[in-house]
């Protein structure tokens, strides 16, 4: 029985939470129009997420790359198909792996940092300030974190894509005795047709639903903040916990919208 009412009580917690953050989403939606007083903190949250961010997912977009290449090609020069590894690469990359990819570094690299810094303003009674001088915290805080967010998640993928398909290349050529050249004749070729295209904007549309996705329950984790530095520590477990569950849940489902 005990059991049954924990199990009620965590789904109560769960369901409550997920209504508190899309309440916290279309606030900030609703602030939209105000972005262009927060351009600078806007652009500022794109260079924390971006930028800094490039050398870590380029380190994994490559070797991710070089790894699915390598393994990947081996089974197929079983088959005397090796060439065709251009095209498996650049369908992975584009399809999935490189939102997929990006969307989990930014969760645990900026996703996290964001929850502590607006916990650390939460516990610290500064959100209750600026709440005091009439300011609202989604309009100051959260509307130019998500929206700097979700804006550099999608570029990252792309960059992420275009570096895995050259590491990709490179372990082709080496390992695999592919022609570079025909390599990536191969994956232009792909990107090319519509199915191509389709596998370009449906990634795209991924990592832009992670974006929303990361930064919401970041800066959501980080107002609900209490009991101190304790309490921050523990908003940014669930931050990072949540984000990557959702993002695992959210691309099981856009895929079979798309592809099924």
């Amino acid at each position: 029985m005990k059991s049954i009412i924990g199990t009620f009580k965590t789904l109560q917690q769960i369901v409550r939470g997920a209504g508190e953050a899309l309440i916290l989403l279309g606030r900030t939606g609703l602030a939209l129009p105000h972005l262009w007083f927060k351009r600078k903190e806007t652009l500022n949250q794109m260079y924390v997420a971006g930028v800094k961010s490039l050398f870590v997912v380029s380190i994994v977009a490559s070797f991710s790359g070089m790894i699915i290449s390598l393994q990947t090609g081996l089974a197929l020069r079983d088959f005397g198909q090796q060439d065709l590894i251009g095209q498996v690469i650049v369908v992975t990359l584009t399809r999935e792996f490189s939102p997929f990819m990006t969307a989990l570094i930014l969760a645990a690299a900026v996703g996290s940092a964001m929850s502590a810094e607006i916990g650390t303003m939460t516990v610290s009674e500064e959100i209750d300030a600026l709440e005091v001088m009439s300011i609202d915290p989604v309009k100051y805080l959260v509307l130019p974190r998500i929206v700097g967010f979700t804006l550099m998640v999608p570029v990252l993928s792309a960059y992420a894509t275009l570096v895995g398909v050259l590491g990709g290349g490179l372990v082709a050529n080496t390992q695999l005795n592919v022609e570079f050249v025909t390599y990536i004749n191969l994956v232009l070729e792909v990107l090319k047709t519509e199915s191509g295209l389709k596998d370009i904007w449906v990634g795209e549309f991924k990592a832009a639903i992670f974006g929303v996705t990361i930064s919401t329950i970041a800066c959501y984790q980080g107002l609900s903040a209490r009991g101190g530095a304790i309490g921050v520590g523990t908003a940014v477990r669930k931050s990072v916990v949540h984000a990557f569950l959702f993002v695992l849940i959210l691309g099981y489902f856009i895929t079979t919208l798309f592809y099924r």
